[in-house]
């Protein structure tokens, strides 16, 4: 077996993973907020940003902690198209579970499955990067790990979105956002613990592109999506806001919202 080593440089990678997911998480509950807040092409806008966000964030998490793996005794490379193939299942799953929420009539029916399925989302993320990885040898599971990972991705879903539901007061979103950061990186982290790897030594080349070739430049792209959207998100007035200010500019209005009478 190949030693594994998930934090090559020390904390750095751990700790950039979990800013990355926590700014994900509370950006994704913003615009969730906002778009219950929203009606018709506003509410479905909000609701892609939030689905973009919470994917995006999710995905460089788990690439930004993959940096620091490593196995001794093999180089490592990463598979471009199914790498890819991972940020695309992961917005769209996302996608799918948080527009069952701001779109269900039911709410705790819409919770629960848009828990199940935006958690089962992020393991799919997860264990496609995996399957992305490309070293001399072969990567083994443990079942009941990989299981475990899978449970802590849907409950943390879960919690996010009836965080989204319920909490409107910006602490207690960031609070809640920190929550979802340590359980997406406790899913990432258990679901790595579940891998050991047969290494088989050998000179031939491997396919596919280094992280430092191709994960970390897209990685802070997409980092760089977050920290704008985030601050579009923070600029932006609130559906109260917009209607206050409407409000205000209407002119002719008296302070008891009567128009004052016509002279001749």
């Amino acid at each position: 077996m190949g030693h594994l080593d998930h934090a090559a440089f020390g904390w750095l990678t751990p700790v950039l993973s979990y800013v990355m997911a926590c700014i994900g998480a509370a950006l994704g509950l913003r615009c969730t907020v906002r778009a219950l807040g929203a009606t018709g092409r506003s509410r479905r806008n909000w609701l892609i940003t939030a689905a973009s966000a919470i994917g995006t964030g999710i995905w460089t998490m788990h690439f930004v902690a993959m940096l620091g793996f490593g196995v001794g005794g093999t180089d490592i490379r990463y598979d471009v198209p199914l790498t890819v193939l991972s940020l695309l299942v992961a917005m769209v799953v996302v996608c799918a579970g948080v527009f069952a929420v701001g779109y269900g009539r039911d709410r705790t029916r819409a919770l629960l499955i848009g828990g199940l399925t935006t958690g089962l989302g992020v393991a799919s993320m997860h264990y496609l990067g995996m399957a992305a990885v490309r070293l001399h040898g072969d990567v083994v599971y443990e079942p009941a790990r990989v299981a475990l990972s899978v449970l802590i991705a849907v409950v943390a879903a879960t919690a996010a979105l009836w965080a989204a539901l319920n909490i409107k007061a910006p602490v207690a979103v960031t609070v809640a956002s920190l929550v979802m950061g340590a359980a997406v990186s406790s899913m990432h982290y258990t679901g790595m613990f579940a891998v050991s790897v047969r290494v088989t030594p050998s000179g031939a080349a491997l396919p596919g592109a280094t992280a430092m070739q191709f994960i970390f430049p897209l990685a802070v792209g997409l980092g760089s999506y977050l920290f704008l959207t985030s601050a579009f998100v923070a600029l932006s007035p609130t559906t109260g806001e917009r209607a206050a200010s409407a409000s205000a500019q209407q002119p002719g209005e008296s302070v008891t919202g009567r128009r004052p009478a016509r002279t001749v």
